[in-house]
């Protein structure tokens, strides 16, 4: 019988065929490491995945963005062991699957020739500084996520967020350099890419609390899948409604031509009445009622 680490050493049980390159890919890379400490608690597991769920950009298709949490980011090439943990990351103009056609088990920026546009912070007490650049290097020597983002990948786009106190930081990388944004009413649009970030305060896989979540042009939330259905399910309800709501009026007002009908044919049939017994009492009288 064959073993699970014997199945899983065996490269032609991945389906995927040796890259033709010389660095070192994901499959290469370890996914994740035994040793580091800690694990995401469920605000790093649910956030990450309202940002993911309800980015939907303009000019980009849905298709050729490639959104992660707590992966692996491999960045640098000369040190092909080093790597950054981003809280939520997205990369623009990559197929969804690797290579087209497999899930990513980390993601290795010189294999993939593009580095992340947006990338998210969620700071805990212990990572703050670190997350916010006011500690300059790692005690092992490694570079912090502030330098990995700001210096080596530039990523254009760097969003911190502290859920502990609902304190909400966008920086804009500038001359090569972050550079802080003002935030109003807890929002902030980006220009370039056609969407805004902002603080939700609402109810989120049955959690309410404040969320970080994008918005429209419109200044609308965009909503989620479950979200949308629930839309979509509320309008065909309140169409619904309305519909019967209008065939209760017609039925209502066919109802009431009928009585008014009915009304004018007893007052004509009264009339008639009134005029036969006047036609025979004129006769009783020996007039002719034609000649009247």
């Amino acid at each position: 019988m064959t073993t699970a680490k014997q199945f899983y050493e065996q490269p032609s049980n991945l389906s995927v065929e040796p890259p033709q390159k010389d660095w070192p890919t994901m499959y290469d890379l370890p996914s994740e490491d035994p040793q580091e400490p800690g694990l995401p608690d469920e605000f790093h597991y649910l956030q990450p995945q309202l940002l993911s769920t309800t980015l939907k950009l303009p000019d980009v298709p849905k298709e050729e963005i490639f959104t992660g949490a707590d992966m692996n980011l491999y960045y640098d090439l000369e040190h092909s062991r080093w790597y950054k943990r981003p809280d939520w990351f997205a990369v623009l103009g990559v197929p969804r699957l690797y290579d087209q056609r497999d899930l990513r088990l980390s993601y290795v920026v010189w294999d993939e020739q593009a580095g992340p546009s947006i990338v998210v912070e969620l700071i805990s007490p212990g990572t703050a500084m670190a997350d916010l650049g006011e500690i300059r290097r790692e005690q092992n020597g490694t570079p912090t996520k502030w330098e990995v983002y700001e210096q080596i990948l530039q990523v254009p786009h760097y969003i911190v967020y502290d859920r502990y106190q609902d304190k909400l930081w966008i920086f804009l990388l500038k001359d090569g350099v972050y550079q802080e944004q003002s935030i109003t009413d807890d929002r902030f649009w980006f220009n370039d890419l056609g969407i805004g970030i902002g603080l939700w305060n609402g109810e989120y896989e049955g959690i309410t609390r404040p969320w970080l979540r994008w918005y429209d042009a419109g200044g609308e939330w965009v909503l989620t899948e479950t979200e949308q259905e629930r839309s979509r399910a509320e309008q065909e309800l309140r169409q619904r409604q309305a519909a019967e709501r209008q065939a209760e009026q017609e039925r209502s007002r066919a109802e009431q031509e009928l009585r008014q009908r009915q009304a004018a044919e007893q007052q004509a049939e009264q009339e008639r009445s009134r005029a036969d017994r006047l036609a025979e009492r004129l006769r009783e009288l020996g007039i002719d009622p034609d000649e009247v």
